[in-house]
């Protein structure tokens, strides 16, 4: 299904406090997140970069994100924040937050995978990377470039490109328009909350989302198990708590992944 949207239509679906995102939509790109990294220098405010497919997509720790035209919602939005960079420690969870609350906004019942995954019926639905730029003219600023991609169609046949299984929400092709302008609606909201608040204005929110409570884990680097214990949900730093048989530890988030036991 081809995106037939326009920036003009999609900012008239969006409430005021959106409203001041500028859009942009294009046909193809090489990655969002490259685009608008290579120009925050020249936005004067949020920006959000809509691609139909994507050819050299970003997913986290370096992996590529596979996306095709009419089966993937891709895009990257870019926001400035008025806080150092250690401010933003658990943005990835918050941001986790607002897609998993709108997807449920349009019946799609999605959960949440430490750090920074969204799941359905236990397969991974969505990917969020954050990439970060100072600001050249406002050394206390930093811009962030909030990449995400929701699969919509063809799971199958992604499954069997990434070797791993993962999850659509083919209910929602008809209604990309509309998810994009809620996505963009909350972000409007969320965003300032976060600078104001940091991640503990998201961690209740996250943690009743939090697809792992109480099951054991174990967390890996490299395929190396670092530490094992039932997940305890996060705290308000957006660290992973895990009951271990040596106590309750709390794990930062990293190049590290979550696995069931």
């Amino acid at each position: 299904m081809t995106l037939t949207t326009s920036a003009q239509n999609l900012t008239a679906l969006c409430t005021p406090d959106a409203q001041h995102i500028a859009i942009r939509i294009v046909a193809e790109t090489g990655s969002t997140n490259a685009d608008l990294l290579a120009e925050v220098a020249r936005l004067d405010g949020p920006a959000l970069l809509w691609a139909e497919s994507q050819t050299a997509g970003k997913g986290r720790a370096g992996r590529s994100w596979h996306s095709s035209a009419g089966a993937t919602l891709t895009f990257s939005l870019a926001w400035k924040f008025s806080l150092p960079l250690q401010a933003l420690a658990g943005l990835s969870l918050a941001i986790g937050v607002v897609v998993a609350e709108t997807l449920a906004s349009f019946g799609v019942e999605a959960r949440l995978k430490w750090p920074n995954d969204v799941l359905k019926d236990g397969d991974k639905l969505a990917g969020i990377l954050i990439e970060t730029a100072m600001d050249k003219t406002d050394r206390s600023s930093i811009w962030t470039v909030i990449g995400i991609g929701i699969n919509l169609a063809q799971a199958s046949q992604l499954s069997q490109q990434i070797g791993r299984a993962v999850a659509e929400a083919p209910e929602l092709l008809a209604q990309r328009e509309l998810v994009m302008a809620a996505l963009l609606n909350r972000f409007s909201i969320a965003l300032p909350a976060f600078a104001q608040n940091g991640f503990k204005e998201f961690a209740a929110a996250w943690n009743a989302l939090d697809a792992y409570a109480g099951r054991t884990v174990n967390i890996l680097d490299q395929g190396k198990i670092l530490y094992g214990g039932a997940a305890a949900g996060v705290d308000d730093s957006g660290h992973l708590l895990l009951n271990t048989a040596q106590g309750r530890i709390a794990i930062v988030a990293g190049d590290v992944s979550l696995r069931v036991a």
